[in-house]
């Protein structure tokens, strides 16, 4: 009996430990092995679909501590914290209603393959990008996206995410941020009409139908007023910008005229975006002619149905990052038809300073300085929380198209014979291409135009360029605004440089509760232009910084 029993106990240590030895030999496997994720799409879809699949994970931990409620309902890439997330991506084809996909997440992933992940428990969820625009304004409408899983990795079987779609976002006079601006909503849409012009320049660079879209808000009173006409202000938005997010700035506008805290005046809010990313109205080999198509379709169609002041006086520009570089090179691109810009902290002006980096260097590299430290892309509260490597990178897995440094060359840069443009930089090294750089200096370094091309700009443009930026922008963009300031105080240029202390590129505007003080500070600015005689005047306010420097050094 007694070796029967013995015999037992040694047939089950075996068994145990060859059970044993076969899950470590699962986890040795499956820590060598990339892990393979198995994406469905759900058996509602009615037809096939096709876009970038993406595949985020998180370290669950840490996820659910910084989620509300300790849940987590979306796991995503973070710009500014660029290496809490990893991503895996690869292009889908055709995706037929409960079929499925697998998705190696150690051939395209950042910042690292996931198989080289530390050990432990990770929430994953699956993004199908059907429209390709992931890189530029993140998940929409349209994507299908799944649930949020919880896996351990290294995984010793395969996972499965099943894609749903989601629900439609709220129509975008809906999105209105704070509760002034929802009850200002109503009256601001009665106010405001929409542009949708088919482009008949763009349409024929495209071969096919290509849209110019934005918003029209007219003042309190315009109906009533008989045959005055008004000034009308410019507007373009920054980077990851569209004619929906433009809303809360029409209302926030709206609302401010209503209250007379900005005069009167026809605002245009343009959308600058598009699938390469903003095309900041400038003629390009690769976007096509949006400058012209702006100020030889667009803006004289709006002036013969708007009661606009149709004078280079009554037409001004502002806008802020990609928009403030945007209404920088239309107003010394098209100097007689506008009366004056005011830019903020506009993308780099002057490529010495793209961000920090010389471009103009030999050898130029874009991912690491000359001692081998990285570039930094972006900073808050004086700490770096992204690098030029980081950014380009990750834009490569989340897709093709949109991303800031894709799009700084789709405007920028010259055409391939393939169709694409050329790259500035090798996307693995960082080295800067200088065949690249000697054409985007030659057309579209602002402070290097500006330079070689004063005599010319001069009659019309001195004193027309007002430029407004933080000494703490986030993306170090400061630095550039310097030299072109430098650049025009040389010449002895009547011009407008103002650094607010402190500011970074998303708190520039705001003074103390106020989220549009500087805006406001900007269209008073422009009144006065449009209209020197006027007993208007604003409210009693602190102004943000005033209107000196260059302007009043230089004054002739």
């Amino acid at each position: 009996m007694r070796k029967s029993v013995r015999i037992t106990l040694i047939l089950s240590l075996v068994l145990v430990l060859a059970g044993l030895a076969s899950v470590l030999a699962l986890r040795w496997h499956a820590a060598r092995t990339p892990p393979i994720f198995k994406i469905e799409l759900d058996g509602a879809a009615t037809k096939p679909v096709s876009g970038r699949l993406l595949l985020f994970a998180t370290a669950a931990t840490t996820a659910r501590k910084a989620a509300k409620g300790g849940k987590v309902e979306s796991v995503d890439a973070d710009p500014l914290y660029p290496m809490r997330t990893a991503v895996a991506s690869r292009e889908v084809s055709r995706l037929v209603p409960k079929g499925s996909v697998t998705i190696d997440t150690d051939s395209q992933a950042f910042p690292m393959n996931f198989s080289a992940l530390p050990p432990g428990d990770y929430l994953l969820q699956a993004v199908l990008d059907l429209d390709h625009n992931y890189n530029y304004s993140g998940r929409s409408a349209g994507d299908l996206v799944s649930p949020v899983i919880s896996v351990h990795l290294p995984a010793i079987t395969p996972s499965t995410l099943r894609l749903v779609r989601v629900q439609s976002e709220p129509y975008p006079w809906q999105l209105t941020s704070t509760p002034d601006l929802q009850a200002a909503a109503p009256d601001a849409r009665a106010h405001t009409r929409p542009i949708d012009m088919v482009s008949p320049m763009l349409s024929v660079f495209w071969g096919r139908p290509i849209h110019i879209r934005g918003w029209v808000l007219t003042p309190p009173g315009y109906e009533t007023s008989g045959s005055t006409r008004f000034p009308t202000v410019y507007y373009t938005h920054g980077y990851g910008g569209n004619d929906e997010r433009l809303i809360n700035t029409v209302v926030g506008v709206h609302l401010a005229m209503m209250k007379g805290e900005m005069p009167p005046m026809i605002w245009v809010f343009l959308d600058e975006s598009g699938p390469t990313g903003t095309q900041e109205f400038a003629d390009s080999v690769n976007n096509g002619p949006w400058g012209k198509a702006l100020t030889e379709e667009l803006i004289p169609q709006l002036e013969s149905h708007y009661r606009m002041d149709a004078r280079a006086s009554g037409r001004f520009l502002t806008g802020h990052s990609s928009g403030g570089w945007a209404t920088l090179w239309l107003q010394i691109t098209y100097p007689k038809m506008f009366g004056g810009t005011w830019s903020t902290s506009p993308d780099p002006v002057d490529f010495h300073d793209f961000s920090g980096i010389n471009l103009y260097t030999p050898n130029a590299n874009v991912y690491h300085r000359p001692d081998g430290k990285p570039w930094p892309l972006e900073r808050l509260n004086g700490k770096v929380q992204g690098t030029f490597e980081d950014s380009a990178k990750l834009e490569r897995v989340l897709g093709l198209y949109g991303g800031q440094m894709s799009s700084y060359e789709w405007v920028f840069s010259p055409r391939k014979e393939d169709g694409r443009p050329a790259l500035l930089f090798d996307r693995d090294t960082g080295a800067v291409d200088p065949a690249v750089v000697a054409y985007w200096r030659a057309h579209y370094d602002i402070a290097h135009r500006l330079q070689v091309d004063w005599p010319l700009l001069k009659p019309d443009l001195d004193g027309k360029i007002h430029v407004m930026v933080g000494t703490a922008d986030t993306y170090y963009l400061d630095g550039a605004v310097h030299k072109l300031q430098a650049v025009l105080d040389n010449l002895h240029a009547r011009s407008d440089f103002r650094y607010l202390a402190g500011k970074t590129h998303a708190d520039l505007y705001t003074q103390g509760d106020d989220p549009r003080a500087l805006l406001k500070q900007i269209s008073w600015e422009m009144y006065a232009v449009a209209r020197p005689d006027s007993t208007m005047r604003p409210p009693a306010q602190a102004q943000i910084v005033a209107p000196v420097s260059s302007l009043a050094q230089h004054s002739e």
